[in-house]
């Protein structure tokens, strides 16, 4: 699927409800592609059956809609892409970019967990699939917000896993087959993901994919300088009044509060900011947040205790 729209997405993990940090990099995506009259894609990363949540994909689909941040084409659900996977495995295991790989972490354990070489000491049942990481594997690449980027991936990473041991995709395979299907060709995401770019790069070189642009936002940090997440627990986003989140998560990503004066409503307000948004603007730096900085209406009150 290719095309010269400019076209991004949001791919959340279905391991809990939106909170501000998702939201953020959410809202930050869709201006970007709104802002140059591009596409804006929708998919659902529930790729790790262990961590995902039940009822949570649905609840940030109903966040994201309620919040006004419409999608274009369908939204792809990648326990339903296994077929796209095996298909791009056996073209890198074919072509001798990928290999059966029976080493455990113990077996990694003194190499400081990278894989350069199979050391296993026996045969498992359920051996991973791993990308060969030839030394030298540089990749360098531009991000729109951080600027010119590097890493060793021999050196920093090792081989790394495309299949799991216990038979799930990794994230790295799953998302570069799929920008692709989707015609992604701007990738904006929190920057705890630029780690992953230089895999994902060196995957689409050797699947003959095109390497979309990237931009990695500022994380969200707590007083104590810690990453809003779920897995910190923390407070999921309020749909029912989006007006002061939306007002809130565009001051964040450096836009000026008077471009959304003047209207309380939803689509007015993101009309507004479709206008107005400056990607020249948005913040290089992650975001600390004071004690306090993210109150209702912006967030959920806890869940009553039962």
């Amino acid at each position: 699927m290719t095309s010269n729209l400019p076209c991004g997405r949001f791919a959340p993990s279905p391991t809990g409800l939106l909170h501000p940090g998702s939201l953020l990099a959410a809202f930050g995506s869709w201006l970007l592609a709104r802002h140059h009259g591009g596409l804006w894609r929708l998919r659902i990363e529930d790729v790790d059956p262990p961590r995902t949540v039940a009822g949570a994909a649905q609840a940030q689909l109903q966040t994201l809609a309620a919040f006004g941040l419409a999608h274009d084409g369908p939204v792809i659900w990648q326990s339903a892409r296994g077929d796209a996977y095996q298909a791009a495995l056996d073209r890198l295991v074919a072509d001798g970019h990928a290999f059966v790989c029976h080493c455990s972490r113990s077996d990694l354990a003194a190499n400081g967990g990278l894989h350069h070489q199979c050391v296993a000491r026996q045969p498992r049942a359920d051996p991973a699939v791993r990308f060969r990481v030839p030394v030298g594997s540089v990749v360098h690449f531009e991000d729109g917000l951080r600027g010119r980027q590097q890493q060793d991936v021999h050196a920093e990473v090792g081989d790394f896993v495309l299949r799991r041991a216990d038979g799930c995709w990794a994230y790295q395979l799953a998302v570069v087959v799929d920008d692709a299907a989707q015609g992604v060709n701007e990738v904006v995401r929190g920057a705890d993901l630029l780690d992953s770019t230089a895999r994902q790069i060196l995957l689409q070189r050797a699947l003959g994919l095109p390497t979309p642009r990237y931009w990695h936002l500022p994380l969200l940090l707590d007083a104590a300088g810690h990453k809003l997440s779920k897995s910190l627990a923390a407070l999921p986003v309020e749909a029912r009044e989006p007006g002061p989140a939306l007002r809130r998560l565009w001051e964040l990503l450096g836009q000026p509060s008077t471009a959304l004066e003047g209207t309380d409503d939803r689509d007015a307000l993101l009309a507004a900011a479709q206008r107005s948004f400056n990607p020249g603007l948005l913040p290089r730096a992650d975001i600390l947040l004071p004690a306090g900085a993210l109150s209702p209406p912006m967030l959920q009150n806890p869940p009553s205790p039962t």
